[in-house]
């Protein structure tokens, strides 16, 4: 009995010490305070560098169509290439955006600087995962464009961008001269399984990538490209664009 008991106190302590060394030393993890603050954005930039934004998508018909406009609807005024590439979908994913291509073409809505392509994605080849071999020929395809890109902004198929997401997002990036810069979307938490499951996922992730530590530029290059490969959105610049679809 003394024994348990002695073993119950020893796991009690070692739990309250980590805990203790989490919220003293850890780098207030548990603090959401990193945002792109909508008074950040200026007035205006020297310069609008071109943007190649690249979603991979399979089997997305559901959600492709809301994520694409609120693309075609930022408010960016440089140059912007749109291209989805379609990883061997069967449900009409591809139709559907290019029917929103034929249509973007047709209007003057959108800054004419704006574009909108498919790519049919090629057969997976051994050794690379599906996601990063559409990443791989999204950014390959952006580098072969007619006029230079400075920025690739990664993003996944079901998200829906706040009109001014680009243009805060590469003002960061310009005004504080970085190589990469990633946001984290705002996860939809809705049903009961949502509710219990997606606060703690938050939780555990900031746990091993604190926020502001991520940010700070001190802290090892690598441990910060983990965290923004984590997130759903990611603008880098053309010359690091090939860091997160290396072969596995």
């Amino acid at each position: 009995m003394n024994t348990l008991v002695n073993v119950a106190i020893a796991l009690t302590t070692l739990s309250f010490s980590i805990w203790v060394l989490l919220l003293l030393l850890w780098g207030n993890f548990w603090r959401c305070d990193q945002r792109l603050d909508e008074q950040s954005l200026p007035e205006n930039l020297d310069r609008y560098p071109a943007v190649a934004i690249i979603i991979p998508a399979r089997n997305e018909a559901e959600v492709i169509g809301q994520s694409v406009r609120s693309l075609l609807n930022q408010t960016y005024p440089g140059p912007l290439s749109i291209l989805l590439v379609d990883d061997q979908s069967n449900d009409g994913t591809d139709a559907i955006v290019r029917a929103m291509a034929r249509e973007n073409q047709n209007q003057n809505q959108q800054p004419p600087q704006h574009s909108l392509d498919v790519l049919l994605g090629q057969p997976l080849p051994a050794g690379w995962t599906g996601k990063l071999w559409a990443l791989k020929q999204g950014i390959a395809q952006a580098q072969s464009l007619p006029e230079p890109i400075d920025y690739i902004l990664l993003t996944d198929a079901d998200i829906a961008h706040d009109p001014q997401n680009l243009e805060r997002l590469v003002a960061k990036a310009e005004l504080e001269a970085l190589d990469m810069a990633s946001l984290m979307v705002q996860l939809r938490c809705e049903s009961a399984w949502e509710k219990l499951l997606i606060p703690a996922f938050i939780f555990f992730f900031q746990k091993l990538y604190p926020f502001g530590w991520v940010n700070q530029r001190r802290r090892k290059p690598q441990r910060r490209q983990e965290a923004a490969f984590w997130c759903d959105r990611a603008c880098s610049r053309r010359s690091a664009a090939s860091i997160p679809c290396a072969k596995p």
